[in-house]
């Protein structure tokens, strides 16, 4: 496994057919490749307790996200995960974010490039995730 420091974590997210992010803001974050067969992370985001509601609503959906994070500093290219939100624990007036899930093998324009073009076909909500998937998947064949 590899470690590394976690500085910015972005939702990306559909907001009136249009694709947003949402930053949160970090108190502190790591981010582990676990190196496994899955090619999965973790991604550990350490926040303040007013996000509370809004993690633990993706907990209990079990909803997968996209989010866009940068690694070591500020001035890298943010890299592109597909993830859940696996559990989250309150620390004091802070809390602990942990996410589970894999890097998406493009560059941000081109995942940006696919959403939209799904969003164009008429995709949504699970649908669009979906269908997200299923060209991911068939990329990588």
């Amino acid at each position: 496994m590899k470690t590394f420091k976690l500085v910015s974590l972005d939702i990306v997210e559909e907001k009136n057919d249009d694709i947003t992010q949402r930053r949160i803001k970090l108190q502190d974050g790591l981010i582990i490749n676990r190196e496994d067969d899955h090619g999965r992370w973790t991604i550990e985001a350490y926040v303040d307790d007013s996000y509370k509601e809004f993690f633990n609503s993706m907990v209990k959906s079990q909803e997968e996200l996209i989010i866009q994070v940068k690694i070591t500093k500020q001035s890298n290219r943010p890299a592109t995960f597909l993830v859940s939100v696996v559990d989250t624990n309150m620390i004091g007036n802070a809390m602990n974010v942990i996410f589970m899930g894999t890097m998406v093998d493009r560059q941000r324009e081109q995942v940006e490039k696919i959403l939209k073009s799904l969003m164009d076909e008429g995709f949504q909500g699970e649908d669009l995730l979906e269908e997200f998937k299923r060209r991911g998947d068939e990329a990588k064949a």
